[in-house]
């Protein structure tokens, strides 16, 4: 919310818990934006913030103060537009990350962007604004907060990829699932939906996925679908479903085996944390072979429930 001024009601200097001066009534937040780079590997986009600024002179992310009536993620594209001409258009979120000084938290949104995208220093608090290859942003004169958070931060540059076994899972509960395939596999696939738009706390994803702890991930959900059940695809629904920033729910059609289909689906995952959700032994076996983590219905189940 901002005030008559055009200044937001979130900014003004506190004091946390810990004795320490921060900017931000309501706290703050910042847009850790990452692409791949034409040369390989991950770049990141950083502002050189200004001398005059609170740590001037130091390079971190685009950020600041939350207002009143906003979420962390909205906060960190609102700023990112503001001080570095960022269109959000293109950008998807995939975590958050919390860090709490008691009365006061600095969020940091992980986020990708494909293809080029044009940033550059506006509204007067940055010198400039820049992409860095991941492995050399520890080399940089860095904001002490952000250099903190970077050795956690760094590994959490890919989306976490959630791939839904929807025949399994629609047969590990005895529902009466079997008189209307296409329907039990429609409903499975919009609460998955739903789960990838509200999001996945940290403390509940499987021990052995080797993550860092954010506070929240967006997975980007893949649903495999095969035999009867493929007939949900012709609703553009559930095919199209992405309630703001973050990944939109994809289904993947298996034409013959939907175990060799899941398999392919891991394939094609590149770099970055997988999970499979499955019963079936011998497709554990062959996804985790591939570097994939897996865990039973049973979990992805309560969360749906909890949902």
């Amino acid at each position: 919310m901002t005030g008559p001024d055009g200044r937001g009601d979130g900014d003004g200097w506190v004091v946390c818990d810990q004795g320490h001066r921060h900017w931000g009534h309501f706290g703050a937040a910042g847009l850790l934006l990452a692409r791949r780079a034409a040369a390989g590997g991950d770049e990141v986009l950083l502002q050189h913030r200004a001398t005059w600024s609170h740590h001037g002179g130091t390079w971190g992310i685009l950020g600041g103060a939350r207002h009143s009536d906003e979420s962390a993620v909205v906060a960190a594209l609102r700023e990112a537009a503001e001080e570095g001409g960022l269109d959000p258009v293109g950008v998807t979120v995939h975590g958050q990350y919390d860090d709490a000084h008691g009365g006061w938290t600095y969020t940091t949104v992980p986020a990708r962007t494909e293809g080029s995208t044009e940033a550059r220093p506006t509204g007067g608090e940055s010198i400039d604004v820049a992409w860095f290859p991941r492995d050399a942003v520890a080399q940089l004169p860095l904001h002490p907060g952000f250099a903190e958070a970077w050795p956690t931060l760094r590994d959490a540059l890919q989306p976490l990829r959630l791939v839904v076994d929807v025949a399994n899972v629609m047969g590990s509960r005895p529902d009466g699932w079997w008189r209307d395939r296409v329907g039990a596999a429609r409903r499975l696939v919009a609460a998955c939906a739903r789960l990838g738009a509200a999001g996945i706390a940290g403390t509940d994803l499987p021990d052995g996925l080797d993550v860092p702890p954010l506070t929240r991930w967006w997975p980007k959900v893949i649903a495999v679908v095969e035999g009867a059940a493929r007939a949900i695809g012709t609703d553009a629904g559930l095919t199209n479903t992405h309630l703001g920033p973050v990944p939109p729910i994809e289904l993947a059609m298996a034409t013959g085996s939907g175990d060799d289909e899941i398999v392919a689906v891991v394939e094609r995952a590149g770099v970055g944390p997988v999970l499979v959700v499955t019963a079936d032994r011998e497709l554990r076996h062959r996804v985790q072979a591939l570097g994939a983590v897996t865990v039973g219905p049973s979990w992805l189940h309560r969360l749906l429930d909890a949902a």
